[in-house]
């Protein structure tokens, strides 16, 4: 005997472009659910008000459809969707004025048409502000990029530095003090790379892609590219001049401990003892740095006299010789007044990330 066919309980509702259709059957096996001349047939095998038994309807829609229905199966239903071919909102479900018996309103899901209308909106929204995330970069891609980007370039700065500091300490074990004749002309195209990429730190502190002061940063990189570019690169007679190893060694030496530590930053990681020597190496090495600038910067002021380089006369009717060094003593206040900014800075740091450890030390 053929089991007997019965009808569903059919729950439905609407947005502009689709339809929800909810049977009330569980368990169901073998589902046949098809669209054809726009009636909707829908034949299963589940247990439904009548136990378990074969379940049919068909619907015929208002308006026309897509022919492709959508559903997914539950424990207890069936979720049907189907997509209106024109978006638009439908006065009934079916063809036929009356309704069916077996359908009812989807109160779970149902909204009026003006409802339907704000969630639309608010879809379009979301859409619309997902694209521009998109084309824009969203915070989460962006801030992983400023990582990625920050941390080559510490990496680069500190592979430089570190090769300097590398060869000049291995040039001193060999050959002594007569290394430090000749650090300028073994040493100097990597410095001269690295200081040139020094200026991409002021840059990120100009535009706020570091949070690192923009005084401090400009006042260093200036000072350096002017000790490196005017009174050495400019000068060969200062290039074979013994402080040339000293104020090497002394920027190599803050430099390798500076950039590791923003390194692990960048990677959000914190290693104590990277963490101490960055804030701690520069107390002794800056005033050594300053010092090695300052004494470069006096033993260039006879050889930029004698050569009259960089030294101009202003025009009639003052025809006054300004000479180059009057600029270098004027660097030799700036330079201090530097060590003074930079100092300062690093002290006040050193104080916020050690200070309240001391405190509750006493």
């Amino acid at each position: 005997m053929e089991p007997q066919v019965l009808t569903p309980h059919v729950y439905w509702a609407q947005r502009h472009r689709e339809l929800y259709l909810r049977v009330e059957l569980s368990d169901v096996q073998n589902p046949a659910i098809s669209i054809s001349e726009n009636v909707l047939h829908f034949k299963a095998q589940g247990h439904g008000a009548k136990g378990d038994n074969v379940y049919e309807f068909h619907l015929e829609f208002l308006d026309l459809v897509k022919p492709e229905p959508v559903y997914k199966l539950t424990q207890r239903q069936v979720n049907i969707t189907v997509r209106k071919k024109v978006s638009q909102w439908w006065e009934r479900l079916t063809r036929q004025e009356k309704r069916p018996l077996f359908l009812a309103p989807d109160f779970d899901r149902w909204l009026d048409e003006s409802d339907a209308e704000m969630e639309l909106r608010a879809k379009e929204e979301e859409r619309l502000n997902k694209l521009r995330l998109e084309n824009e970069g969203s915070p989460e891609t962006l801030a992983s990029l400023r990582k990625g980007y920050l941390f080559m370039y510490n990496l680069v700065q500190f592979l430089g530095f570190s090769w300097m500091f590398v060869n000049m300490t291995v040039r001193f074990c060999i050959l002594g003090k007569e290394s430090f004749y000749d650090t300028f002309h073994s040493t100097a195209d990597m410095m001269y790379f690295c200081q040139m990429l020094s200026v991409v730190e002021t840059i990120n502190a100009a535009i706020g892609v570091t949070s690192s002061p923009l005084i401090p940063s400009l006042f260093q990189m200036l000072g350096r590219n002017f000790i490196l570019f005017i009174v050495l690169g400019a000068a060969e007679e200062m290039q074979s001049k013994a402080v040339v190893f000293f104020v090497f060694y002394t920027w190599s030496s803050i430099e390798i401990f500076r950039y590791p530590f923003y390194m692990l930053c960048c990677l959000d990681m914190d290693w104590k003892v990277v963490t101490w020597l960055r804030y701690t190496m520069w107390i002794p090495l800056y005033p050594l740095g300053c010092l090695a600038e300052a004494v470069s910067v006096i033993q260039s002021i006879p050889v930029f006299n004698e050569s009259g380089r960089f030294s101009f006369t202003l025009p009639a009717p003052v025809k006054l010789n300004v000479r180059f060094s009057f600029f270098l003593q004027v660097y030799l206040i700036l330079l201090f007044l530097g060590l003074y900014v930079n100092f300062r800075h690093l002290y006040k740091q050193r104080r916020r990330r050690y200070g309240q450890r001391k405190k509750k030390l006493h």
